[in-house]
């Protein structure tokens, strides 16, 4: 065997790693232990796809969502599931992995690809052009998306005056929220946002799903249940322990159709670890407690209670 036959074949070896490791690193990137898996999941109603306002606790935007049913201009009571790729753009996502994944490096194992007429050496340059191609594509995509996204977060209004917020605080850490928000959120009403904060993360931590259907929406059921299916296949469990409300302060709170909405920002921390199911031997996480910032969405039916509606990271 020749040393252009081994470099060749070393570039098929490598375009079969890369395409088997590709999904990976973009699937373990965005994980995380504690409930929601540290990325963005769940429904604002028709707000979905507008920002919630910054506070004093989360000065940064929230993120998008990576996993929603909502569709643009929708209520926000869709189908359960969604994902990365239902997002707006996802055709342009799907497609750039789907064809240069799929006939670029692939097809690399079978000498095609962009170059398939081109052997030895030239074949490294077409792999190397394709990576190219899609880095370029990809970013042009993302930017695309983000700009349509702060488009969008434009017309949805600026942030609230958050001057009560500062001034005074309940007993429960959370500020009063503005006194200009479309709905009057009450102390009680900080007080059940508190008290989710701490049943769901115990719910989670007992893989106690049908628990988890009183506190959230069946669509965060969904994601929580695949995360817990994901964690059963991985023969791991984990446990979320003193949770603690550090501060915490109203975004916005408004009315759509029969539901009531309350965007609230926190800050909380708590200890996550992640064990072995048979040994009990923690593999991931610290004893330690870790503070973590997000704005959680909780939705109120008409005449009845709090639930959790979404859960968005802060940048």
């Amino acid at each position: 065997m020749n040393f252009r036959q081994r470099a060749f074949g070393l570039v098929q070896a490598l375009a079969v790693v890369l395409s088997l490791a590709v999904p990976l690193v973009v699937a373990a990137s965005s994980a995380d232990a504690r409930i929601g898996r540290g990325v963005s999941s769940g429904s604002r109603g028709s707000r979905t796809y507008s920002a919630p306002p910054s506070t004093s606790t989360a000065p940064s935007a929230a993120q998008p969502f990576n996993r929603t049913s909502t569709n643009p201009g929708s209520s926000g009571f869709g189908r359960p599931g969604g994902g990365f790729f239902n997002r707006p753009g996802s055709g342009l996502f799907r497609g750039l992995a789907a064809g240069f994944l799929g006939a670029g490096l692939l097809g690399m194992l079978f000498g095609g690809g962009l170059f398939g007429g081109i052997g030895g050496f030239s074949s490294i340059i077409g792999l190397l052009l394709q990576i190219a191609v899609i880095v370029f594509l990809v970013r042009l995509a993302m930017s695309w998306w983000q700009r349509r996204h702060e488009m969008g977060t434009a017309y949805a209004g600026g942030p609230s005056p958050l001057g009560a917020q500062a001034s005074s605080r309940s007993a429960t850490g959370f500020g009063l929220g503005s006194g200009s928000a479309p709905l009057q959120i009450l102390p009680a009403d900080y007080e059940a946002f508190e008290r989710l904060l701490g049943d769901t993360q115990a719910a989670w931590s007992n893989e106690d799903v049908g628990r988890l259907r009183t506190l959230a929406t069946p669509e965060m059921v969904s994601y929580f249940s695949r995360d817990l299916d994901e964690n059963r296949s991985r023969n791991v469990v984990n446990k979320v322990s003193g949770t603690r409300l550090l501060q915490g302060d109203l975004a916005e709170a408004w009315r759509e159709g029969g539901a009531d909405y309350a965007s609230v920002a926190m800050r909380y921390s708590l200890i996550d670890t992640t064990l072995d199911r048979n040994s009990g031997r923690m593999v991931e996480g610290s004893e330690q407690p870790e503070e973590v910032t997000e704005v959680w969405t909780f939705l109120r039916p008409r005449g009845g209670n709090w639930i959790l509606s979404a859960i968005q990271q802060t940048s």
